[in-house]
């Protein structure tokens, strides 16, 4: 196994509607090439619902109080006993004017524990850019 890799595969909640979850695999993936970002894969019945990238500062932080004002926005809540992130993404606008919208809950301290993983790959602050590829990038796909 590459240590440059990060996998884990949760079952999170995903809202529909004002108050029905139902459970969805959230597959979270961290590279230590991409370091700043997390994927999130949402799948059920093995489709893909959605692909999101985030960035992995924001959802460290998100576990501890309320970040994001675009299209990601995460804040820590309480079910219960169970301390939850609800992860609220929003996307592309629809035909009506709204954007399509989705709500998940995760829970938190399985979020915590894959971005501590995560941190012994690439410690927070220690992460590098290599710009020359990103350019290179940028010029290859223009």
């Amino acid at each position: 196994m590459n240590s440059s890799l990060v996998h884990k595969t949760l079952v999170v909640q995903l809202q529909a509607g004002d108050t029905d979850r139902f459970p969805v695999l959230a597959h979270l993936s961290y590279d230590a090439a991409d370091p700043f970002a997390v994927t999130v894969v949402f799948s059920h019945d093995g489709r893909v619902l959605a692909r999101w990238r985030l960035d992995r500062e924001m959802l460290a932080a998100g576990l501890a109080r309320p970040v994001g004002v675009g299209d990601v926005r995460l804040r820590p809540v309480s079910q219960g006993v169970w301390g939850e992130l609800r992860i609220e993404l929003f996307g592309d606008v629809r035909p009506d004017g709204g954007r399509h919208h989705a709500v998940v809950f995760a829970w938190a301290p399985a979020i915590a524990a894959f971005l501590r993983e995560t941190h012994a790959v690439v410690e927070p602050g220690r992460e590098e850019v290599r710009v020359d590829d990103f350019l290179a990038e940028i010029l290859a796909s223009g």
